[in-house]
């Protein structure tokens, strides 16, 4: 019994925390938050509509005439989250990556590498939107 009111008696408990031990909840009632959020269909009705305003903007990117507006969109959609994908010096991972075409050279150290972005990708975070068009290196042939 002594063990146990020198337990409760203890002094040595660093400034702010909980003295009864107490579970406070803040991380469970943190994690209850993120599971309802996931089922909530207004955050998700919103995901949505960040998703098609995305599409929209990528839409009107590739029509743009003026260097100007197409700037203006790329970043705007990077204030987002929305990055643009130019992996030109890269090396080829068809998974990232559309082949548009090839580009022959004598240089071993580039072969499959990406030698030019043909057509920008981009991606919201982790996920791919659009994966870049891309120009390969290839290994010349040497007969």
């Amino acid at each position: 019994m002594v063990a146990v009111t020198a337990w409760f008696n203890r002094q040595d408990d660093p400034i702010g925390a909980n003295p009864d031990d107490v579970p406070t909840g803040e991380i469970a009632a943190h994690l209850i938050a993120a599971a309802d959020a996931e089922s909530n269909p207004e955050v998700q009705r919103l995901r949505d509509e960040r998703a098609a305003l995305i599409q929209l903007c990528l839409y009107a990117l590739d029509r743009a005439r003026s260097c100007g507006v197409a700037v203006r969109i790329e970043e705007g959609l990077a204030d987002v989250g929305v990055t643009a994908l130019r992996p030109d010096g890269e090396p080829f991972d068809p998974a990232r990556h559309e082949a548009g075409g090839t580009v022959s050279t004598s240089d071993t150290t580039l072969a499959n590498t990406v030698a030019e972005t043909e057509v920008v990708g981009f991606a919201d975070g982790d996920t791919l939107l659009r994966a870049p068009v891309v120009t390969v290196y290839t290994a010349q042939d040497t007969l």
